[in-house]
């Protein structure tokens, strides 16, 4: 990676719905992609929520933006790393998730998987590496 090529990681720690913090998260992260960042995306906590499949916000009258995660591959934000802890605390696992994918020009346009379980640890040292590190 070129030196003048900065990593950035924007950090999901709150429920995405309730507040504007989830939403506000995605957008920045689009527009930090649309500039050829290195972008990825931590969701830990009740961050984990925000990659819920088959959310229903009609309740909370707020716009679902969840189908919004799956053009996250098309900028080339392909890096969404998952705290295990945080799930299973939640009671849940990574099949709750959204199935987000996107394609890998660099192996014949495989289809991969964006999302990667990591440990409490391996987040930790994941956020050690990154040049900048954006919390919502």
């Amino acid at each position: 990676m070129s030196e003048d090529i900065k990593k950035f990681m924007y950090v999901n720690r709150r429920a995405p719905y309730g507040t504007i913090y989830a939403w506000e998260a995605l957008e920045v992260v689009l527009i930090g992609a649309a500039f050829d960042q290195d972008v990825s995306l931590a969701f830990l906590d009740d961050g984990v929520f925000q990659l819920m499949k088959g959310e229903d916000t009609g309740d909370v009258e707020m716009k679902n933006f969840s189908p919004t995660y799956s053009a996250l591959g098309d900028y080339d934000v392909t890096k969404l790393y998952v705290e295990k802890e945080s799930l299973e605390e939640r009671g849940l696992t990574v099949e709750d998730l959204m199935p987000l994918k996107y394609e890998d020009e660099d192996d014949d346009w495989a289809e991969k998987d964006s999302i990667r379980l990591v440990s409490r640890k391996e987040m930790a040292e994941l956020m050690d590496e990154q040049d900048v590190l954006f919390s919502f």
